[in-house]
């Protein structure tokens, strides 16, 4: 499992490269309601495609190409944001990563997590540990709400009717603060290291959260999630909160 770990690493190292140089030109493919996409992940994506394709044959399900078959007859399936939080990336603010997953069917079995801008490598194996470059993380052990730090987010996919934020803030005002990063990944990565308690978002896409449910669990944390068409609801907390 760390031969496959470490390809994943490679293809972010890899794509990290690209989005570097990238910032200087940054070109925006289409932009509508809430949602932006990027020049720029496209071609982080195909590095990625290309490094996974070359290094296994397993199923790639990737934001911007959908799901391409690999020639493997196991479930194992990669999962691709080439870039998670790519309207940060597009008005230089440094909140946005590249993650990568692989999972066995409906479940999670490894992830990375790059925040590239911080040099930051989050990686994880569950049943084996997790990592922020060389160095093992865990959950952390807050276990009061009133004391957590919740990260949360409003996706493409949210409804902003009076309803839904009513019940936005009723899920979330007994922490003791919120933070909204722009980054699905990132946010899981944070509760991994134990820099905040909870993530919990709504119609979120499952490449945005595939790899940092791996390495939440991985880190000792708990998982909850539901996928419908690769749209659905994820809860991950350090096993104390929720």
């Amino acid at each position: 499992m760390i031969n496959l770990l470490n390809i994943a690493k490679n293809a972010a190292l890899e794509a990290a490269d690209l989005l570097r140089k990238s910032k200087t030109n940054i070109i925006i493919n289409k932009s509508e309601g809430k949602d932006i996409k990027l020049q720029s992940d496209l071609d982080s994506e195909n590095i990625v495609i290309q490094i996974l394709k070359e290094n296994s044959d397993f199923d790639i399900l990737s934001e911007e190409y959908g799901f391409l078959k690999g020639n493997s007859p196991s479930n194992l399936k990669w999962i691709i944001d080439p870039l998670d939080g790519s309207l940060n990336f597009s008005r230089n603010l440094t909140l946005c990563c590249i993650s990568i997953a692989l999972w066995d069917g409906k479940n999670p079995i490894l992830g990375v997590i790059f925040d590239f801008n911080s040099n930051l490598l989050y990686s994880g194996i569950i049943g084996e540990g997790a990592w922020c470059n060389d160095t093992s993380i865990t959950v952390s052990n807050i276990n009061k709400k009133s004391n957590s730090i919740i990260c949360t987010g409003f996706p493409v996919y949210s409804s902003f009717d009076d309803k839904s934020i009513s019940n936005f803030i009723a899920e979330i005002q007994d922490f003791k603060k919120v933070r909204l990063l722009g980054s699905a990944a990132l946010s899981l990565a944070f509760v991994a290291c134990g820099s905040v308690e909870v993530y919990k978002e709504n119609n979120i896409a499952i490449w945005d959260v595939a790899a940092g449910l791996a390495i939440v669990k991985a880190a000792g944390g708990k998982i909850h999630f539901h996928f419908e068409n690769n749209i659905g609801n994820v809860c991950a907390d350090n096993s104390k909160i929720i």
